[in-house]
């Protein structure tokens, strides 16, 4: 009669080293892709859909935060404090920085992503008229 024996169990040692070597593989993987990314954004391959994006998510946010002070009175505290926002308008406002003064009265924002890099955004003046937006908000680089 033939029996099966059950496999032998793996050493701790070597399955330690066979997670050891898992974690380092995936981590070369994504340290590659972020380096790969950086490389193509460098290129300025991606300059053009920046700028489109960049400029949608900055004009979503102003338009979002201008109604909230027609509402409330007020500028919100934080971009989390919007209300009433529609599914895709996350994505405007977690590629803007926002940064109201203390009494909310005024703000500053900046776009800080745009598809994949930082888009060039260079509004006309017309564009702020009649908002709450103010350079001397902007917090030293």
């Amino acid at each position: 009669m033939n029996t099966l024996l059950p496999p032998e169990p793996l050493s701790k040692r070597r399955s330690s080293t066979v997670i050891i070597a898992v974690c380092l593989a995936l981590l070369v993987v994504v340290a590659s892709g972020l380096l790969a990314i950086r490389s193509i954004v460098k290129t300025g391959i991606t300059k053009v859909p920046d700028d489109l994006f960049g400029d949608q998510h900055l004009k979503t946010a102003v338009a979002l935060i201008e109604l909230h002070k027609v509402r409330y009175g007020k500028y919100p505290d934080s971009l989390s404090n919007l209300r009433y926002i529609g599914q895709w308008d996350p994505i405007a406002l977690q590629s803007v920085r926002y940064y109201p003064n203390a009494d909310r009265t005024k703000y500053y924002i900046e776009v800080e992503r745009g598809w994949i890099g930082k888009p060039e955004l260079k509004m006309p003046d017309e564009f702020w008229q009649g908002t709450g937006y103010t350079t001397t908000l902007k917090p030293p680089n």
